[in-house]
């Protein structure tokens, strides 16, 4: 399988000084194992020193192509620098990772824990990786967990699989398959890695171990296979053309100041070169005082020492030290400039305001905020699939600003404020207690939406349900004989309900479209009820009647529907109706239409 993938690619020992480093990202839920795939590659302990041993910031690792071949134990030459591996809390860098009309990311893994499968972050992953048809390949993380499994460190999968005892190998094959199944409800046909002959229609699935270090080498040997196979023309570039990068994140640094971590994806940084950011604003311009790069094999997000460099040729992952970032916006372009400054400004002022949508208040839509350019990006993205209307979005914390925007939202359901991964400042949280506004706030964009779809929904049915208690509906009784309790003043009667449902308060017509009383109580056995339903039978008093003259027993009569509730049952309930339901408003209909043709019409 891998000489299939290998052969027939980039000329065998030929690097081309035009071909970049592809950018590899490692996406996937929550703790199943994104960090520790790349502490197994880069021989390092990077999850040690993260909060709760889960990935808080995004990382860039640059793998040179002798370190994969001594991983992988091959001698076979590359036409490949190697692979730059972008680590990511979640999905959250590989929104962030982008260009113009596109992801940035060459390749992705998703990383799933063959046990569990897929979960939230992991569907938002593989929805994020369809939307911007980037090609991945699904490590299928933690085989050591598998019941029986027997580890044999850094060996193939393959080699290892071989070694298990059958009840093993039943049990790894019951969870491998349900992990297809699960790849092929998003639309992807997959198989095991080693049984895949055609690496455009099937996706690639590598059982593997980050802790043990089985199958890591079939992984990387697949991504650059894949990168040598499909990838020859993206991967060219423009070495000498002027650099272009996406900041990932931005960090003030001791002796250095302000920051920038960023991916050149493009051309060559130098220092003193002009360079056009993004900011919360408006672009900023300044000048590359210094360009740090962290040596290959470690992690841009914790190394402390790193390599000074005059100048840095794509792709990799660079620390540029520069003033006036104080206003630089984590996820936006980075792009050298030096004698095109201002028609860089307008085309990055053009990028940015395609994906922020700032001052749209003519129609009823959702305020949105996100952290960086990217979130907000995919956060719109979900939001249109699922058709939610957008009022404004915007980068950075809720304030009390857009709390106040959201309350001039007419449409109650769509006065609501969802945040992705920001705060809400506390100048807003004191203007929540006494606003209507609806926020909610996750680091996860599928939850955010799950929330407020299942808000959403709730709210929806609970306002039908109030305008349904509030009209007046169809509604037919029979006067049972022998059961007149009182004449008049009112005539109390038993009665049975014939169909639809009677409250107190309704008038009463009879099938000739005379007025006939209206209800003043219903008792059921003695105590008084809101309302009688279908097939009961109950005491009723009715007012303005005498049993004998406007009504007798036997009778049957009709709720009397306002013209205006029939025309809103007829538009928008008549659906809903059961079929005697259905037959009584049909009733009233020909009453009513005796007199008045037009009669809720």
């Amino acid at each position: 399988m891998r000489s299939s993938l290998i052969k027939g690619q980039m000329k065998i020992g030929y690097m081309s000084e035009d071909i970049r480093t592809p950018i590899v990202c490692v996406l996937g839920h929550v703790d199943h194992g994104k960090t520790s795939l790349l502490d197994k590659i880069r021989g390092s302990r990077v999850i040690d020193k993260e909060s709760g041993a889960i990935t808080q910031h995004i990382g860039a690792t640059e793998v040179p192509i002798s370190a994969i071949k001594e991983l992988c134990g091959t001698n076979v030459e590359y036409g490949l620098p190697g692979l730059l591996f972008i680590d990511t809390p979640g999905h959250h860098a590989f929104t962030t990772l982008r260009n113009r009309g596109g992801a940035l990311a060459d390749l992705a893994v998703l990383i799933v824990d063959i046990v569990e499968g897929f979960q939230p972050q992991t569907i938002e992953s593989i929805n994020i990786l369809k939307r911007y048809k980037t090609p991945f390949v699904v490590a299928a993380n933690k085989i050591d967990r598998i019941g029986g499994w027997r580890s044999f460190e850094d060996e193939s999968f393959v080699s290892s699989y071989k070694k298990q005892a059958e009840n093993t190998c039943h049990i790894f094959d019951d969870h491998l398959y349900s992990l297809i199944g699960q790849i092929y409800e998003h639309g992807f046909s997959s198989d095991r890695y080693d049984r895949v002959r055609d690496f455009q229609k099937n996706i690639s699935v590598v059982p593997m171990s980050a802790k043990t270090g089985e199958g890591v080498s079939d992984l990387l040997l697949i991504l650059v296979g894949l990168a040598q196979r499909f990838l020859e023309e993206s991967l060219k570039i423009h070495a000498k053309g002027p650099g272009k990068g996406v900041i990932l994140e931005i960090k003030e640094e001791k002796g250095l100041g302000i920051t920038l971590d960023t991916i050149l994806y493009d051309g060559m940084i130098k220092e003193g070169d002009t360079i056009v950011v993004g900011g919360k604003d408006k672009p900023v311009v300044t000048k590359v005082k210094a360009l740090l790069k962290p040596s290959p094999m470690t992690e841009i997000r914790i190394e402390k020492r790193f390599n000074r460099a005059k100048k840095v040729t794509a792709a990799a992952g660079i620390k540029i030290s520069a003033p006036k970032l104080e206003d630089a916006l984590a996820g936006s372009p980075l792009v050298v400039a030096n004698d095109r400054v201002e028609e860089i400004k307008r085309e990055m002022e053009e990028e940015i305001s395609e994906v922020k949508i700032l001052g749209e208040v003519k129609t009823d839509g959702i305020v949105i905020k996100a952290d960086t350019i990217g979130s907000l990006d995919a956060l719109i993205g979900e939001l249109k699939e699922k058709d939610i209307p957008i009022r404004m979005a915007d980068i950075g914390d809720i304030s009390k600003r857009d709390i106040i925007e959201a309350e001039t939202v007419k449409e109650e359901l769509y006065s609501v404020l969802i945040g992705f991964n920001v705060n809400v400042l506390p100048n807003a949280r004191q203007y929540l207690i006494k606003s209507e506004v609806k926020v909610f706030v996750d680091d996860v964009i599928y939850n955010l939406i799950d929330e407020y779809l299942e808000w959403f929904e709730e709210k929806r049915s609970l306002r039908e349900k109030r305008k349904i208690e509030a009209i007046t509906r169809p509604g037919r009784i029979e006067i049972l004989p022998d059961f007149v309790f009182r004449s008049s003043k009112p005539a109390i009667v038993g009665v049975r309900v014939l169909a639809g449902s009677v409250k107190p308060g309704l008038s009463l017509i009879n099938d000739d479209g005379r007025y006939s009383g209206s209800i003043k109580q219903i008792q059921d056995k003695g105590k008084t009820i809101k309302v009688a339903d279908k097939d009961m039978e109950v005491a009723m008093s009715i007012e303005d009647v005498t049993v004998g003259r406007q009504i007798k027993e036997g009778d049957t009569l009709n709720i009397d529907i306002p013209e205006k509730h029939a025309k809103i049952l007829e538009e928008e309930f008549y659906d809903s109706f059961s079929c005697e339901d259905a037959d009584v408003f049909k009733i009233l209909i020909e009453i009513k239409r005796k007199d008045n043709p037009f009669w809720a019409k």
